[in-house]
């Protein structure tokens, strides 16, 4: 390969671009309208736009990344994670417009990505399981009855997907319903597929896994463990490699597991086995994730093998540069730097960052998506930066780590950083003599959440206004910043182009207002309806995850926006009259 289109965004494609630089290729990016300014736009040989703002029309637009990469002259696509990175579908276009698809053949995609198909694979081999349906369920009803037979809790998951998107777990009977309503919603809107099945849920669990290099040679290799416990909403927080405080034996038998599990899939590439430990040693897989993961950088540091180089070797026919798995060297622990408010839930905060003060030292490498002056956009993920923290031992890195996150600071956008400082200082986490971390840690252990930040100015809408001119003749898009124009208005002493508006926050509890900048995915009362304090009004959907609205008192609903209808944070979507 030659040039390599990247089609995804954010740290993981100014991953991607350095790769490709020190494999010697170039990169093409392509970017949604509100990734015009990106950094990974700037660093990369060539840049596209995918004119559109919303995840459906840029980077899930599978014709518009197979047009731009024929234009540039790409002969390869790196999906990345996320995204189309595990559609089949995605991986056919690319093979079918004669161009070098960098990750596993489509027909493993479609069958390790089945998540049904993958417990039958994982069953084929002996990898331990938990019970599950024999497929895809069709209702609640059918989840109920699972639940009923082999009990509480139980896990409703989305058949095609991953990321803990689509990933609901139920703990009452009462519950069962509306989770598996919304894993179906969750589903859809992140995988285009709502199919989800259900198994029982091991309490208290942690998440281990193990990853794979797999070349087109026969090699199948596994590259250690990671521990990927620190959760919140099903998705991953503190990632760290080797998987600390597993016995020789259960280090084995996950080893053993996820080698055969990729063999039998024919498996190519780089990829993930996933599993659930229980608190009782139990051991259960979980799923495949046939794609480079967020965390794959503390497999890095420990082993000193550049996984997306081994991508890109794979997918050029080479062989695995190492054919045994290597003994770790050390220990390193990643903390995604994410763009959410601790103390509101982990509530999404898009926004510009006005100050970006990275760490650094011995044992500290940093791997992000932003600087200072960049505009983390309520579209898409919140993910800005990966700190990864590598020491001799264990606890050496978290002594590194204690004093990295110390030096870190974020201006202009609340960040999971002050979660951080507290996670580590715990027992639970941080004790020489065992880790009582878990999936549900923070949810049912963790005592020392930060406080709330105070919400950020709102700042000019980013957007782009398309219209059209002419050159020589010629019909040319032209897409202008919105704050631009509303600039040339207001000095022109006309009224300047509207942005969208936005209400100011309020602690009134007749007024229900959206949390955080989003797609308000559905109402769950009717207008009209009574409500009580505490019931369930409406769900939003922002940066890939959903956020319930609740009612602040009791009262009648007047419902003042439509779902489906795209909602800045702090607009009033409804009222609570008494």
């Amino acid at each position: 390969m030659k040039k390599v289109l990247i089609a995804n965004r954010g740290e993981i494609a100014v991953r991607i671009i350095r790769a490709c630089r020190d494999y010697g290729v170039a990169s093409v990016a392509a970017y949604a309208d509100p990734d015009m300014d990106a950094l990974f736009v700037g660093l990369a040989d060539e840049a596209y736009g995918l004119g559109g703002n919303r995840p459906s029309e840029t980077y899930l637009d599978i014709e518009k990344l197979i047009a731009i990469a024929l234009r540039s002259g790409a002969d390869a696509v790196h999906p990345g994670y996320g995204f189309l990175s595990e559609r089949a579908e995605f991986a056919r276009a690319v093979i079918d417009a004669g161009l070098t698809w960098i990750g596993p053949a489509p027909e493993v995609i479609e069958a390790l990505g089945d998540k049904v198909e993958a417990r039958r694979i994982a069953e084929s081999v002996g990898a331990p399981l938990v019970a599950g349906s024999n497929g895809p369920v069709n209702s609640a009803a059918e989840v109920v009855a699972f639940a009923e037979k082999h009990g509480l809790p139980v896990a409703i998951k989305a058949a095609h997907g991953g990321g803990g998107r689509g990933l609901k777990v139920a703990w009452i009977m009462d519950e069962v319903t509306e989770l598996y309503e919304s894993a179906v919603r969750e589903a859809t809107a992140a995988f285009g597929r709502g199919e989800c099945f259900v198994e029982r849920f091991l309490d208290r669990p942690r998440h281990i896994e193990a990853q794979v290099l797999a070349d087109r040679h026969g090699t199948v290799l596994v590259l250690g463990t990671r521990d990927c416990s620190l959760q919140r909403r099903n998705q991953k927080l503190v990632e760290e490699a080797p998987a600390p405080f597993l016995s020789d034996t259960q280090r084995q038998s996950i080893h053993d597991a996820a080698r055969s599990i990729c063999a039998a899939a024919g498996y190519t590439g780089a990829g993930t086995v996933e599993f659930l430990l229980g608190a009782d040693g139990t051991i259960s897989f979980l799923e495949v994730n046939t794609r480079l993961q967020v965390e794959h950088p503390v497999t890095e540091e420990t082993t000193g093998i550049d996984l997306v180089i081994e991508q890109l070797r794979i997918a050029d026919g080479l062989p695995l540069a190492v054919t045994e798995t290597p003994q770790p060297r050390g220990h390193s622990i990643e903390f995604r730097i994410n763009a959410e408010d601790p103390g509101r839930g982990f509530l999404p905060t898009p926004g510009t960052i006005t100050l970006f003060e990275a760490p650094s030292g011995p044992g500290v490498r940093l791997d992000s998506g932003v600087a200072t002056g960049s505009t983390v956009p309520a579209a898409f993920d919140s993910l800005m930066a990966k700190l990864i923290v590598t020491g001799a031992t264990r606890e050496q890195a978290l002594s590194r780590a204690r004093r990295a996150l110390a030096e870190f600071r974020i201006d202009g956008v609340a960040s999971v950083l002050p979660f951080h400082r507290a996670a580590i200082e715990t027992t639970d986490f941080g004790g020489k003599h065992g880790f009582k971390v878990h999936t549900r840690w923070i949810e049912t252990d963790f005592v020392a959440m930060p406080e709330a930040v105070a919400r950020p100015d709102r700042k000019a809408d980013p957007s782009l206004i398309r219209t059209h001119v002419e050159i020589d003749g010629k019909r040319h898009e032209l897409a202008i910043p919105r704050m631009l124009i509303a600039g040339w208005g207001t000095a022109a002493g006309t009224h300047p182009v509207p942005a969208d508006e936005t209400a100011p926050a309020t602690t009134d509890p007749a007024v229900v207002a959206a949390p955080v900048s989003g797609t308000l995915q559905a109402w769950k009362v009717a207008d009209g309806d009574s409500v009580s304090e505490g019931d369930l009004l409406a769900v939003m959907e922002a940066m890939k995850m959903e956020t319930q609205l609740l009612a602040a008192r009791a009262g009648t609903v007047r419902i003042a926006a439509a779902e489906g209808s795209y909602q800045n944070a702090g607009a009033v979507i409804a009222r609570i009259e008494i």
